[in-house]
């Protein structure tokens, strides 16, 4: 099992104290890793996918890549604001990330969304128990971060499901 990284503050003036500053830190640390994770596996179906409906996939694929790309800076910015220095590697990221690893063997894009999906669905129930977590924490703006972070990660499961959901 790996060893928990130490978090280490850096002289801030933010207001919160560091004992909330440290939680909240811990928490995001492990939301970057997820959407590097999120992003580089939507990266991986874009690249990969093949399939009649090959060319809207391999676009949605991209934008889903490019909004996880957002959620991955407005993470780090909002850890590194608190005085926590964002472990952003794919090797750091590998290590924390709440997800299943994306299997490097699918093709066809309905296997893809399949997976996507699921990646979506576990990272957005994640995202829920964050919430829940900075708001008993005290911290309205991280909460309100993981709110507006969840919201376009059920749309984006939406769109996702969309595609094997049938009336």
């Amino acid at each position: 099992m790996a060893k928990k990284p130490q978090v280490t503050l850096h002289p801030t003036k933010n207001s919160m104290n560091e004992n909330l500053r440290t939680s909240m830190v811990e928490l995001l640390q492990k939301h970057l890793a997820s959407s590097i994770d999120l992003a580089y596996s939507a990266k991986q179906a874009h690249w990969n996918v093949k399939g009649p409906n090959f060319m809207s996939v391999h676009l949605l694929f991209d934008q889903l890549h490019e909004e996880a790309e957002e959620y991955v800076d407005s993470i780090a910015e909002r850890l590194t604001a608190l005085g926590g220095q964002a472990r952003g590697t794919v090797q750091a990221a590998s290590q924390a990330s709440l997800l299943e690893p994306y299997p490097l063997d699918l093709v066809d894009s309905m296997g893809h969304l399949k997976r996507l999906a699921d990646n979506y669905a576990t990272w957005g129930g994640a995202l829920r128990d964050a919430i829940k977590e900075a708001d008993e924490a005290g911290d309205d703006l991280t909460a309100d971060l993981f709110t507006a972070v969840g919201r376009g990660i059920d749309k984006s499961l939406y769109f996702l499901e969309s595609h094997f959901q049938h009336a």
